[in-house]
């Protein structure tokens, strides 16, 4: 990437005709954040149309275009593939979004994906954005999806560094790479201090951790997507540093974002690692707490089991008499023992024997 030829002699398409001033054009759409033509490391100028930006690149052959898009339209993207020769299933993939990160090579052109990722304070989220980097001989073009990354500060930090600007196109690559994963660094520290705060939670018996361990396990699985496939992408720009040339500066540069990458995504591991355990542990937790209310329920059901039985008892005791007096109040004349002197002591004792009969059975069977 870093064999600088002129512009005619790598395209393979001719040049656009100029268009219409009556047709609309897409080229004035607010999704051109930024052009910049840049010579030797130095801004030239600053194109307010994407025309505008092609017509002064090919009037010097010398100088570097970095192109910035947000959300671009579909005509502004073909637009730059008919004027850069870009892929078309690079263009497809820029335009569909929702790519996992990658690196492919078109002939003299880089197709590069990026997931940046920036964390929300006050929401306690992590929101991915997505980047799409085509890096040719004399031209950068970025196409942003999401907030993130912030390109602007890459951008002054480039400008205010001209000598390593003048290293062309793959030397802008390799800051925004550094600029996306030292975004990472937020992120984990942030993502750090929530699982300190989970594990808080789960053992103060918070009964809403449960959930906020599940929705933050699912961004360390995107984080975890956004992070593995740059150690293979870093190590596959690395092992082309011979066969392309690449400045000594800037094989330090990347073996510098590999490590940082190469840590970032550990640490992401170890964080999903981290809440799958904690997860466990909750899980336990719940169960044990689950367990014991179960117990108090059967030891509250028990208690009031031994209640009802004593009460019963009492009222089988206490019926027994009734049942005795209620036979001996009829009023029938022919009744046995009606007009017997003993009849009363024998219907008071009967009443006793049966009564301590009862008592006796209810006290052996320990319902008193």
């Amino acid at each position: 990437m870093s064999d600088r030829r002129p512009r005619a002699a790598w395209r393979r398409h001719p040049e656009p005709p100029l268009e219409p001033e009556s047709a609309p054009r897409a080229t004035d759409r607010p999704s051109v954040v930024q052009a910049t033509l840049y010579r030797d490391g130095r801004r030239v100028s600053s194109p307010a149309t994407l025309a505008d930006t092609f017509r002064q690149l090919r009037e010097h052959p010398d100088g570097m275009a970095w192109i910035g898009l947000q959300r671009p339209t579909e005509a502004e993207l073909h637009s730059l593939a008919a004027e850069f020769d870009l892929h078309e299933l690079a263009v497809e993939d820029a335009l569909e979004a929702h790519q996992r990160p990658k690196l492919e090579r078109y002939g003299d052109t880089l197709f590069v994906v990026l997931r940046a990722a920036r964390y929300l304070d006050a929401q306690e989220e992590v929101e991915f954005g997505e980047l799409h980097i085509f890096v040719g001989p004399d031209f950068l073009i970025t196409v942003r999806h999401g907030a993130a990354p912030d390109l602007s500060t890459v951008r002054r930090r480039m400008e205010e560094d001209p000598d390593l600007l003048a290293l062309g196109p793959e030397a802008v690559l390799y800051a925004i790479l550094d600029a996306v994963v030292d975004g990472y660094a937020p992120v984990v520290a942030g993502v750090q201090n929530d699982i300190d705060e989970i594990e808080t939670e789960v053992f103060g018996g918070d009964p809403a951790v449960s959930r906020r361990i599940y929705e933050l396990s699912r961004e360390m699985v995107e984080f975890q997507r956004a992070t593995r496939p740059l150690v293979g992408m870093l190590h596959g720009l690395m092992a082309g540093f011979a066969k392309y040339g690449t400045d000594e500066e800037l094989q330090r540069y990347l073996r510098d974002v590999a490590d940082h990458v190469t840590h970032t995504s550990e640490r992401v591991d170890g964080f999903r690692q981290a809440l799958t355990d904690i997860l466990t542990v909750n899980a336990t937790l719940v169960t044990q707490q689950q367990n014991a209310e179960m117990r108090a329920l059967a030891e509250a059901g028990f208690e009031q089991n031994e209640e009802i039985k004593k009460i019963s008892a009492w009222a089988a005791i206490l019926f027994a008499p009734t049942l005795v007096g209620t036979i001996y109040g009829m009023n029938f004349d022919s009744m046995p023992e009606l007009h017997w002197t003993g009849g009363y002591p024998f219907a008071i004792g009967l009443m006793g024997l049966v009564c301590t009969g009862l008592y006796v059975i209810f006290k052996r069977r320990d319902w008193l």
